[in-house]
C-alpha cells in the first residue's frame, strides 16, 4: 500500500500496514508523520509499503529494511541516519551518492523534527514491536566508540593516534588519487576565482604558504603532518627548498617517498613515516603544519606549538593551517558521525584559542587568514571527482566507504558555507633573543 498524505506530508488519516507485513499496526511513515512538525521537503518511502511527503519530491528517502528502521531509532541524529546509509539500509534518489550535497541542503533548511510525547513514542513502538529497539550490528566502516578506544591507549597517545590516522587515511592510495586529484593535496586550495581548477587552486595554496615563509632556495622547510608530500615537493620544485616532510600513515609516506623518486626531487625532499613528536631535533629555516592541528587534541596545543617553535631557528617562520570552529565557545569534540566514520579523536578549536596557543609558546603572531569559503569550493571539486570516478572508487574501497566519503565532503561543504566551521592559517616567527623577528614592515608574500 502506498501513502500519500495531503499538503506535502502534513499529519493525514492514519496508515496501514499492507496484508502480510506482520507490523502490529504502525507503518514507518506514522513515525516519521509523528516526528515531523511541517510539511516534508522530502519523500519517504519505506519497505513496509507506507509512504509520505509530496509525490513529485526532488528527493526521496528510502528506508529499505527494519534493520534500517532500526539504526534511525537506536541512534537519532547523525549516526543512525549514517549507520543506515553506509549499510544500503537507507537510500538517496534524486542526487548521486558521491555528492548527496543538495540532499543535505534540503534536510537542513526544510525539515523540522520533535521527538514524541513519552506516552506516543511508547505506542509507536509498541507498534512497529519492541524488537526495533534492539541495536544492530555497526557497519564495517565505523570506528569504535570513544570508551572503547582506551584499548588503543589514551587519547591521543602514539598508539592510538596512529589508529586513528590509519583508519582515515590508510584507505587506498588509488581511491585518493581519484578524489583529490593529480596534485594529491588533502587540504584546503585557494581559489582566486570560483572557476579554477582544483590543480590551479592547489598550486596556489602552495605559494602562498611559500611566500608567507619567505622560502628561498637553499632554506631548510620541516612540513609536519605532510600528507602525500605536496608542499614539499612544490616547495622543492618551485623553490629549490631543501623540505623534509613527515607523516603517520605509512600509506601516505610510501607513496610520497615513490612521488619524490618520479619527479627527480630525492636531493631537496624528502618524506618520512613518524609521529611528529619523533621529527629530528634540529631547527629549521621554516616550518609549516598543514592539516595537522586537528588529529593532536586541544589540550596538547601547548606542547605542539612548543614543538614547532623548538624546531625554528631565531628569526624562523611558521605556518599553522587548520580547521577550526566558528568561535571559542563550541565544543572541541567532533559529532558523532564524524568521530565514528571520519576523523577519529579529532576536535577543533576557535581561530581565537589557536591564535593564543600559538603567542603563549612564545611566537609572535603576525598574519592571520580565514579560507573558510575556499574549503566549500575546495570540497565541491572533490565530490565532483568522486562521482566522475565512482564505479572506480567503489571497486577500491567498496560501496560503504565510498558512501561514507560523498556523505561526509558534502557535509562538510555545507558546513563550511554556513559558517559552522572555518579554515585558519595563521603566521607566527620565533624572534631571537633580542626581539627580532626578522619579518618586514609590510608582508613580503603579497603582490
Amino acid at each position: 500500500m502506498s501513502l500519500t498524505d495531503r499538503n506535502q506530508g502534513a499529519a493525514g488519516a492514519p496508515a496501514t500496514p499492507p496484508p502480510g507485513s506482520g507490523r502490529r499496526g504502525t507503518t514507518v511513515a506514522d513515525v516519521v508523520r509523528a516526528v515531523t512538525t511541517s510539511p516534508l521537503p522530502v519523500r519517504v518511502i519505506a519497505y513496509d509499503g507506507s509512504a509520505i511527503g509530496p509525490a513529485d519530491a526532488g528527493i526521496t528517502l528510502s528506508i529499505r529494511s527494519e534493520r534500517g528502521l532500526s539504526y534511525l531509532l537506536t541512534a537519532p541524529g547523525d549516526l543512525g541516519m549514517a549507520r543506515a546509509y553506509v549499510s544500503g539500509d537507507l537510500a538517496l534518489s534524486g542526487v548521486h551518492p558521491g555528492d548527496p550535497y543538495e540532499a543535505l541542503r534540503v534536510l537542513k533548511d526544510e525539515l523540522r523534527v520533535r521527538p514524541p510525547a513519552l506516552a506516543e513514542g511508547l505506542a509507536l513502538v509498541r507498534g512497529l514491536g519492541w524488537e526495533r529497539l534492539l541495536p544492530p550490528p555497526t557497519p564495517p566502516q565505523e570506528a569504535q566508540p570513544r570508551w572503547k578506544r582506551i584499548v588503543a591507549g589514551l587519547r591521543h597517545s602514539r598508539s592510538r593516534d596512529s589508529n586513528a590516522i590509519s583508519h582515515h587515511y590508510d584507505v587506498s592510495n588509488a581511491f585518493y588519487e581519484k578524489v583529490l586529484g593529480p596534485s594529491m593535496t588533502y587540504t584546503c586550495a585557494v581559489f582566486r576565482s570560483p572557476e579554477d581548477t582544483l590543480e590551479q587552486a592547489q598550486a596556489t595554496k602552495y605559494d602562498l604558504v611559500a611566500g608567507k615563509l619567505g622560502l628561498r632556495a637553499g632554506m631548510r622547510l620541516l612540513d609536519v603532518g605532510c600528507g602525500w608530500g605536496g608542499m614539499i615537493r612544490h616547495a622543492a620544485r618551485e623553490y629549490g627548498v631543501k623540505a623534509l616532510g613527515v607523516t603517520l600513515s605509512r600509506s601516505q609516506a610510501r607513496w610520497a617517498q615513490a612521488a619524490i623518486e618520479r619527479e627527480g626531487l630525492a636531493g631537496l625532499a624528502e618524506v618520512r613515516h613518524m609521529d611528529y613528536r619523533d621529527a629530528p631535533r634540529e631547527q629549521f629555516d621554516a616550518v609549516s603544519s598543514i592539516g595537522l592541528t586537528e588529529h593532536i587534541g586541544v589540550r596538547n596545543y601547548p606542547a605542539y606549538f612548543g614543538f614547532l617553535r623548538d624546531r625554528l631557528r631565531p628569526q624562523g617562520r611558521l605556518l599553522n593551517h587548520c580547521i577550526t570552529r566558528a568561535d571559542n565557545r563550541a565544543p572541541h569534540r567532533s559529532g558523532a558521525f564524524i568521530d565514528r566514520y571520519v576523523f577519529p579523536d579529532g576536535e577543533l578549536a576557535g581561530p581565537g584559542r589557536v591564535i593564543s596557543e600559538v603567542h603563549d609558546v612564545g611566537l609572535e603572531v603576525h598574519h592571520e587568514e580565514n579560507l573558510r569559503r575556499h574549503y566549500a569550493l575546495t570540497l565541491a571539486g572533490w565530490c565532483r571527482n568522486l562521482v566522475r570516478h565512482w564505479d572506480f572508487c567503489v571497486s577500491e574501497v567498496g560501496t560503504g566507504t565510498a558512501r561514507v566519503w560523498g556523505l561526509y565532503m558534502a557535509g562538510s561543504r555545507l558546513a563550511f558555507e554556513r559558517n559552522g566551521i572555518q579554515l585558519h592559517q595563521v603566521l607566527a616567527t620565533r624572534n631571537d633573543a633580542q626581539g627580532a623577528s626578522g619579518y618586514p614592515l609590510r608582508p613580503d608574500w603579497l603582490p
